[in-house]
């Protein structure tokens, strides 16, 4: 058994009228949400994928399939509370989270302590064990022209006791 592993994901989701703008399980106002089958939380789905990821025990849709009626509309904070469930079932708890959002609007940095309490508070850990950052598509791809966002994680698990 691995005293330390360690996870990565990344998830993107289209931006769309219509829908809730929801990261690291704070609804920002904006003229635009992401689209998804849940709340489509691009921030939650790559730390919570990051650490299946680090558990081996495959992605987000394996557990949480977009088939599946009853994570229509999820909170996905609710999704990464069980991913914390399988997290602890193994033995491991959170060494420390890294994220980056990639979005050119809106600004992130008023929301980050809000994204990063509400991530901590889920998985058990203190908050300066999650850090989240944002930077923006500088006007390039589909981040810069603001059609998706982006999140990239990576995750440190560490075994207790």
């Amino acid at each position: 058994m691995h005293n330390i592993r360690i996870g990565q994901a990344v998830d993107i989701h289209q931006l769309v009228e219509g829908r809730k703008l929801i990261l690291g399980g704070v609804e920002i106002e904006h003229s635009k949400g992401l689209l998804g089958h849940s709340d489509a939380d691009v921030l939650t789905h790559a730390i919570g994928e990051s650490i299946l990821g680090a558990l081996a025990l495959g992605d987000l849709g394996k557990h949480f399939p977009d088939t599946d009626p009853k994570y229509k509309d999820a909170n996905s904070l609710v999704l990464l509370g069980h991913i914390y469930d399988m997290m602890d079932e193994m033995g491991y708890q959170i060494g420390n989270v890294d994220a980056t959002i990639l979005a050119e609007r809106p600004k992130m940095v008023p929301h980050i302590i809000s994204m990063r309490t509400n991530i901590s508070n889920v998985l058990h850990c203190d908050i300066e064990d999650v850090s989240i950052k944002a930077t923006r598509g500088e006007k390039l791809g589909f981040v810069g022209n603001e059609e998706g966002i982006v999140s990239f994680s990576v995750c440190i698990l560490e075994k207790k006791g």
